[in-house]
């Protein structure tokens, strides 16, 4: 499968998880959030709403849970950190948010769920978008029989000169 096929179907997956209604967003913060919840099939709670409020009405950004619970505890926000695991998780099954993994004990939320690839900056333990719409993998793997590309995530690791 090339890297185009691969883009397609998970945008393709991305537009099926949204349950065929796309939202109407307004460019209202808290209405988007609500319209966003629902046409991905979750209930708007409270929760739910305050965390996306604060997930969402900022533009694209990456987070960590432990970013978005020290965010909600300054916006006095009541929630635990497990709520904010649960709530990112369910936000990523439904196809709102990407999950990238930088290194086995350092996962970010990514609210920009387009297909794009990340640099990794090592000594502000940021994760920044890499703009290169040209950007492409010359030669692929075979792919194991009975499997195929869902995603494909390349995290460009960078570090400050010495």
């Amino acid at each position: 499968m090339s890297e185009n096929n691969a883009i397609r179907h998970d945008e393709d997956a991305h537009a099926a998880l949204l349950s065929g209604r796309q939202p109407a967003l307004t460019g209202c913060p808290w209405h988007d959030v609500n319209e966003m919840l629902q046409s991905a099939g979750l209930r708007p709670t409270r929760q739910r709403m305050a965390l996306g409020w604060l997930l969402f009405g900022k533009g694209a950004r990456h987070l960590t849970a432990e970013m978005l619970y020290e965010e909600a505890t300054l916006a006095k926000v009541p929630v635990s950190l497990a709520t904010v695991y649960n709530t990112l998780n369910q936000l990523t099954d439904a196809g709102l948010l990407r999950q990238v993994s930088v290194d086995g004990t350092k996962t970010y939320f990514d609210t920009n769920v387009t297909t794009h690839h990340h640099y990794y900056l090592e000594n502000s333990h940021e994760l920044v978008d890499i703009e290169d719409p040209h950007l492409e993998l010359s030669k692929m793997p075979e792919v194991p029989e009975g499997y195929e590309i869902a995603r494909i995530d390349m995290v460009v690791r960078l570090r400050k000169k010495r």
